[in-house]
């Protein structure tokens, strides 16, 4: 089933057969009927990892699987867990804006079988902060964890956070750096206080080695559709461009696609974030901002299949371990001239260090 297509959103597994395809008919079939609920509250789902392997259950962000970024490392990292600890997992693309991300948690909660449910993205904080405390005994765990107003982590749920901010002044380092018309971009997919960091993040760092840049910034909506809408982010993109800038740096998930779309059709040059290695080899990217979703996925999955996990607090996945860092294109890097390169290590080091300072909560507030 294609994403956005009506009907139910796409179940995958990776080792449970014939034995689990029940399973999966009736989530499909609660999903549809709109009543996937938990009755009493009780929170009857527990993990099983003493009977076998780990199970994890996921739900990928909007956009899915396929988007050549976050997503796509999220699965990455379940298939190194898979491969490296025997752990089994089942994921699950919400169709449509991600209206059935709720839903599909709470099925995965209530499956006994599952011992790990993962939220990939923002879009999941509220909703998996409330299941977690509903069901204790499973443990949860959210890529790009926000904090919910009035509500503490529970003592099942680890946040996954990263440093945006300063992955992002080191983007607007090199874009400033590299830039030829003084002219530079930046496109945000939903307009909310984790893409305001990349914003901020992009725009201090241009401004801190070439003050007389201008900087255009936009962002393609209000939703979480914003990131899945790769015609926007062309048009976006194409705007830009054509107001001179020569270096867009996108945080915009899937719609990201519709920039490089733009920048081959105009021979100009594209910053990302989360690339792939495959993507990294694309000629219209000079380098990207990463979150190595994958790795803290697989670190975190294991800390539950070892007995490791702990809940209650925010993971941040910094700079300081490159979990969150900036790459260079494999197609690109000869353009870079070495002194921009040692530049941009000088001032990740600044930053590590503390001479520069950078506060990664001033866009959340």
């Amino acid at each position: 089933m294609k994403r956005g297509s009506p009907g139910p959103p796409e179940f995958h597994s990776t080792a449970y057969g014939m034995k689990y395809f029940h399973t999966v008919f009736l989530l499909w079939a609660v999903l549809l009927a709109g009543c996937a609920q938990n009755p009493s509250g009780t929170g009857s789902g527990s993990p099983k990892t003493s009977e076998g392997p780990l199970r994890v259950g996921l739900v990928f962000d909007v956009g899915g699987r396929g988007d050549r970024a976050f997503n796509d490392l999220a699965y990455s990292g379940l298939e190194q867990a898979k491969k490296e600890l025997g752990v089994d997992f089942i994921y699950v693309e919400p169709g449509g804006e991600g209206g059935e991300r709720e839903a599909a948690l709470r099925q995965m909660a209530d499956d006994p079988e599952i011992g790990m449910v993962i939220g990939v993205g923002l879009l999941f904080s509220e909703d998996i902060t409330a299941l977690a405390g509903e069901y204790p005994s499973k443990k949860f765990a959210c890529v790009d964890y926000m904090p919910v107003k009035g509500a503490a982590l529970p003592s099942n749920l680890s946040g996954m956070t990263f440093e945006e901010k300063k992955g992002s002044f080191l983007a607007g380092a090199l874009a400033g750096l590299m830039t030829r018309s003084n002219t530079v971009g930046f496109i945000g997919g939903m307009d909310s206080g984790i893409i305001r960091k990349f914003e901020t993040g992009f725009r201090e760092g241009v401004h801190f080695v070439n003050p007389r840049a201008t900087l255009i910034s936009g962002f393609i909506g209000m939703t979480g559709s914003a990131f899945a809408n790769p015609a926007k982010g062309r048009e976006l993109a194409l705007g830009q461009y054509g107001r001179g800038a020569d270096i867009i740096y996108q945080a915009a998930g899937a719609s990201g696609l519709g920039v490089l779309e733009a920048a081959g059709e105009t021979g100009r040059l594209v910053i990302c974030t989360d690339c792939d290695p495959e993507t990294l080899k694309d000629s219209r990217i000079l380098g990207s901002m990463t979150k190595a979703v994958d790795r803290s996925v697989f670190s975190t999955v294991a800390s539950a299949a070892d007995g490791s996990f702990e809940g209650g607090r925010a993971v941040v996945y910094g700079l300081d371990d490159r979990y969150t860092d900036l790459v260079y294109s494999v197609s690109n890097k000869d353009r870079i001239p070495p002194s921009v390169l040692g530049r941009i290590e000088a001032l990740r080091t600044k930053i590590l260090s503390g001479e520069i300072a950078l506060d990664e909560t001033a866009a959340l507030r």
